[in-house]
């Protein structure tokens, strides 16, 4: 008698009902879609917004097939792209900029697949396509930056010398620094020639100073500018999950970025057009001096911002134009919360800026210090504490009125890195496979054929065995997709090759089995002992070459990258699958069809 336990029987259905429900979604298809989401956190989306948006589609004769609100996006379903594309136009310039409003595939499976987080595998831009950014470089912002960060470079360096100044500012594509008297002009000039060898100092008047950046120092300022946005940004989809990424520049001044199987296509493109990086400046306290700037008179040394409230409302408050210190000192920042419970970010700065930061502290104590975050060219001021005592230890804290995804958003940016310069989206869309339909067809009927010249071999070869073998091979199969659905996993034609090598993985595991019970036979076991004895003897073999392939597929994963990353996940789930498939699966199989029959002969 053939024993199998019935525990296992369950287990092996358990699989096929969880393998099935997973796959399934897979064979909906996907539906072109407009998404909607607030630009920040105070921009909500609610049913006033879905009573305007829909009423100003109905006007342009444009009806959504569907609708999906999850209480922090909309997103409208159309027929045709068509129809997606001229509902994007419609409902962002009936939001106003106030709103993200980006361009979606959504999946047509039904929601009661959806409700148990059943959603169909994510596809390379070789297989599905995704998102396409083109983006612009603001060169000249580049340049400026890079001046502002000399500026306070430059004071710090005159006050370290003990020489006495007027001001430095930038002015014109220069920085212009002001000098109290014509004696020390040369000596500064020979101070600054001497600490700033990148950049040339000339006299511009008796005691003004002007330092300017060279032709080929500014090229190589703005070179400097697309890579570090192309590293930054290359943090920032790490950052966000996306698998396979393109990011790679576009001539001087634009990068193009591709993001494949991204589905959060509004939250990809806040995070990847921010440029958000943080400022610590200091406080004009003097309230005669706030007053003339509220009735629009701003002193030439402040800047007059937002800055946000507990109860988050905003109020005025005048900074000081001098950065003391920058984002660029920053190593790492984590979203954390503060000592009242309140959402928090935990930043640790490099060892520069904790001799910045604790030199600012030690001269400013008794004063107000503002943490300002600059965003998309907007600066605001998250928090302005008194300074108690000097700082040091390059730990800094910021909290204000922001919420726990406030928190993370800021955290995410500041720790991927700042921006060298703001970028412009100037080009998004959707795009189709890059390898085309027909490649497409042929990735996947190589499978279909592999499987089924698999199937025909091993029936005639095996006969009953080869059934069972066919079968297990067919559930291998199933959850092999339904893990990858599950995990939400990005396959790419590289995948595909790996199914196929796991198909043929788990169909060698099968022979293995076979032979040793054919072996068994031979040696004149009984028909119910050889294939106890043939799976029990065949496991240590099947087991030893299957975790030598899997530490192979795991070094690919831990090392490669790209298409070899895609490559990889696939085959250590494949590995994982076959060995389930082809050892209890294919088992569970010969035990129904030889259980509590004496049989003379097995069809092997």
């Amino acid at each position: 008698m053939t024993k199998f336990p019935a525990w296992k029987y369950f287990i092996i259905l358990c699989a096929v009902v969880i393998g099935l429900l997973y796959t399934l979604p897979n064979f909906y298809g996907e539906v072109p879609a407009v998404q909607i989401s607030g630009s920040r956190s105070s921009v909500v989306v609610d049913s006033n917004t879905i009573s305007q948006v829909t009423a100003s589609l109905k006007a342009d004769n444009l009806n959504p097939i569907g609708e999906i609100f999850d209480g922090k996006t909309l997103k409208f379903k159309f027929a045709t792209t068509d129809n997606q594309l001229k509902a994007r136009d419609v409902i962002q310039q009936t939001l106003g900029d106030s709103y993200i409003v980006a361009l979606n595939l959504i999946s047509a499976s039904p929601d009661w697949l959806s409700s148990i987080n059943a959603n169909p595998m994510f596809l390379g831009l070789d297989l599905r396509g995704g998102v396409h950014f083109l983006l612009e470089v603001d060169m000249d912002a580049a340049v400026k930056k890079t001046l502002n960060k000399n500026v306070g470079d430059i004071r710090r360096d005159l006050r370290n010398n003990s020489i006495r100044y007027g001001s430095v500012t930038v002015d014109n594509g220069s920085v212009l620094i002001q000098l109290r008297d014509e004696a020390t002009t040369e000596l500064v000039m020979q101070q600054l020639n001497k600490d700033f060898p990148k950049m040339q100092a000339v006299r511009d008047g008796a005691t003004n100073i002007r330092i300017v950046l060279s032709a080929e120092e500014m090229q190589l300022i703005k070179e400097a500018a697309v890579k570090q946005n192309i590293l930054t940004l290359h943090n920032r989809v790490n950052e966000l999950g996306v698998a396979e990424p393109i990011i790679q520049q576009q001539g001087p001044d634009r990068i193009v970025v591709e993001l494949p199987g991204v589905q959060d296509t509004a939250h990809a493109k806040d995070i990847l057009g921010r440029t958000a990086t943080l400022e610590v400046r200091m406080v004009d306290d003097d309230a005669g001096a706030l007053s003339q700037a509220q009735g629009g008179n701003v002193p030439v040394n402040d800047q007059l911002l937002d800055e946000i409230n507990s109860d988050g409302s905003t109020s005025k408050i005048l900074v000081r134009n001098d950065v003391e210190l920058t984002g660029d000192n920053i190593n790492d920042a984590q979203a954390g919360f503060d000592e009242n419970g309140s959402p928090a970010v935990n930043i640790s700065l490099d060892s520069t800026g904790a001799a910045i930061f604790k030199q600012v502290t030690a001269d400013n104590i008794g004063k107000r210090m503002a943490m300002v975050l600059v965003d998309h060219g907007k600066s605001q001021v998250v928090t302005a504490p008194v300074i108690r005592t000097q700082i040091g230890g390059g730990q800094v804290q910021i909290s204000g009125a922001m919420s726990v995804q406030d928190a993370n958003d800021v955290s995410l940016l500041l720790r991927s890195g700042s921006l060298a310069a703001p970028m412009n989206i100037i080009e998004e869309r959707t795009v189709g496979p890059s390898l085309g339909q027909e490649n497409i067809n042929k990735g996947f009927h190589s499978v279909l054929w592999g499987f089924l010249a698999i199937a025909v071999f091993m029936c005639v070869y095996y006969l009953a065995f080869g059934v069972a073998s066919v079968v297990s091979l067919g559930v291998n199969l199933l959850l092999l997709v339904a893990l990858l659905s599950m995990l939400q996993a990005t396959l790419t034609l590289p995948g595909i090759a790996a199914i196929a090598l796991a198909l043929g993985m788990a169909i060698d595991s099968n022979v293995l089995i076979n032979e040793r019970i054919r072996e068994e036979l031979r040696n004149g076991q009984k028909p119910h002992a050889a294939i106890e004895s043939g799976y029990a003897h065949a496991w240590a073999t099947i087991l030893d070459s299957n975790v030598t392939t899997l530490i192979a597929g795991l070094a690919l994963l831990a090392f490669g990258s790209g298409p070899v990353k895609g490559f990889a996940v696939v085959h250590c789930l494949g590995i994982l699958t076959s060995m389930f498939s082809a050892v209890v699966v294919s088992r569970g199989i010969a035990a129904i069809l030889y259980a509590n029959k004496r049989i003379k002969k097995l069809h092997i």
